[in-house]
């Protein structure tokens, strides 16, 4: 699947989570084409994040993904949102998270949808 593609998937499943978490903002548009954008660049940081980072702190992080069973997943997932959000704070724009249980609650969601959308989406058969 190309990267274009998966951050789209990832955009979807972004600006989802937006409307479904109270806690979990994009900031920084007027108009809501503007919001297309941002959301299409908050889900580029966030597809560099999880390519860059993630890989890195699921090596590290083995025993732990092991002593619980795998739900440590979710942690790292809250953990990769927070810091896409962490990288966005600089800027204007971006991705604006209240805690980390919302943050919890935003990798769920994302996981969830960005699975099932690379289900459809996905040409191997």
């Amino acid at each position: 699947m190309s990267f274009v593609v998966r951050v789209l998937i990832n955009g979807v499943a972004i600006w989802l989570a937006t409307v479904l978490l109270s806690g979990l903002d994009v900031v920084g548009y007027d108009p809501n084409w503007q919001k297309v954008g941002i959301i299409l660049l908050i889900a580029l940081v966030f597809g560099i994040v999880n390519a860059v980072v993630k890989p890195i702190v699921a090596i590290l992080s083995i025993p732990l993904y092991i002593l619980t069973l795998g739900l440590f997943t979710l942690v790292v997932n809250a953990l990769m949102l927070m810091l896409t959000a962490w990288i966005t704070e600089f800027t204007d724009w971006g991705l604006r998270i209240d805690g980390f249980w919302t943050a919890v609650w935003g990798g769920l969601i994302i996981s969830i949808v960005s699975f099932a959308l690379s289900v459809m989406v996905s040409d191997d058969r």
